[in-house]
């Protein structure tokens, strides 16, 4: 998936600064499902990033990203949005690639993130709100950049959700 310079999702909580112009690739669902990927991204530009994303509405939607910091360093951040946006970083990853969980819970939403595909963190744990239609997908980001390439691979989604959230499993 390519990024296009200058794209983004992000509603700023200090002003009214919108952006909704990154490329999204999702799947409605309805049922407790897993959105997992591998992702390798070619960091150019700060917040270059690949996403997983849960969509519900233009003002309710959260994103998992997997984004190179101001420092140029790679790192698992994470996007919330209830009418706008926060920010929060998870950590630091030594390598251009690593491994995103988001699981549709009855009732929530979970990210984890993984170094190798087998032992994860819990990254978040939170609810939108009022419940739309939920979309599950990919997206990819370049907000102050010229554009960004990102690879997705061992794609799955599916039914179903980890059963110990903060276990690492």
């Amino acid at each position: 998936m390519i990024a296009p310079a200058r794209s983004d999702r992000f509603h700023d909580p200090a002003d009214d600064t919108r952006k909704a112009d990154s490329p999204l690739w999702a799947a409605q669902t309805d049922a407790p499902s897993t959105l997992v990927a591998r992702v390798t991204v070619d960091f150019v530009d700060t917040f270059d990033a690949g996403v997983l994303m849960a969509y519900q509405s233009r003002d309710a939607w959260a994103k998992l990203c997997f984004e190179r910091d101001p420092a140029g360093r790679p790192m698992v951040v994470s996007v919330v949005t209830r009418g706008r946006s926060d920010d929060a970083n998870a950590f630091l990853v030594d390598s251009s690639t690593v491994w995103l969980r988001l699981s549709l819970l009855p009732r929530a939403y979970a990210f984890h993130a993984s170094t190798n595909g087998q032992h994860w963190e819990l990254v978040r744990y939170f609810r939108l709100g009022a419940r739309g239609r939920p979309r599950l997908g990919l997206s990819a980001q370049a907000p102050v950049g010229a554009g960004c390439a990102v690879r997705f691979e061992h794609v799955r989604l599916g039914p179903g959700v980890v059963d110990d959230l903060r276990g690492g499993a």
